[in-house]
């Protein structure tokens, strides 16, 4: 059976700004590329935070069936926030010492959308050669164009 491996990626020119997400789903059988697919998006004023949240999101919302992947990230806020920070914000009704938690209804939609899969989550640095990273990046970018003046 192949493995899945997703990665995600978000841009934001200004921050807040027009902003994109990307994401390469590929399935693996070994070192064979069973399948590929890629994805994008973009709103005219985001940030940066809620583009890598929204990129991990739509890849794991886009698979139909319940699966075992791998999720690759370069952002440490979606990587720490749904391995960490979450379950104790779950444990406090959605909130935190010390004022509101940005981006809940992205969080909220993360935490939805992992519960359906078996995912195991990594960080790669970003901008650092990764290929897959990079064509993510790539995706992101793609998908900030048509907001960009």
């Amino acid at each position: 059976m192949p493995e899945l491996f997703v990665y995600t990626d978000g841009a934001c020119s200004g921050n807040p700004g027009p902003g994109g997400w990307g994401a390469v789903l590929i399935a693996r059988d070994g070192d064979t590329v069973v399948k590929e697919r890629d994805l994008k998006g973009g709103e005219a004023h985001t940030t940066n935070n809620r583009m890598e949240l929204l990129a991990a999101i739509n890849a794991l919302e886009t698979l139909s069936n319940p699966s075992k992947l791998t999720l690759v990230t370069d952002s440490s806020y979606v990587k720490d926030g749904i391995t960490k920070w979450i379950y104790g914000w779950k444990a406090k009704g959605w909130k935190k010492k010390g004022g509101e938690i940005k981006n809940i209804d992205l969080w909220q939609r993360l935490d939805e959308a992992r519960n359906r899969h078996d995912v195991t989550w990594e960080w790669v640095k970003g901008h650092a050669g990764h290929p897959e990273n990079e064509r993510a990046d790539e995706l992101a970018r793609a998908g900030m164009a048509p907001f960009k003046d």
